[in-house]
């Protein structure tokens, strides 16, 4: 997934994300576009997943399409 970004010095960018991942552990990251709310979320102030220290304790939900749900397979 491609990702669009904006780093701390103002530049925006477009990201893959496992170097999206990479850039948010280094702190490059002020904020970045989430298409599913259709708005900017801004690290450390909006909610992130991963980033609360609190292991999530529920079913994964990531990939899964809604039709599918009930039987808890994921489409490819």
């Amino acid at each position: 997934m491609i990702m669009r970004v904006q780093y701390k010095n103002g530049w925006y960018d477009y990201l893959h994300d496992r170097v999206f991942n990479h850039e948010i552990a280094l702190k490059n990251i002020r904020r970045f576009y989430r298409p599913s709310e259709k708005r900017w979320v801004t690290i450390g102030v909006d909610a992130i997943r991963g980033m609360s220290g609190v292991a999530y304790d529920g079913p994964e939900r990531r990939g899964i399409h809604p039709a599918n749900a009930i039987m808890g397979t994921s489409i490819k």
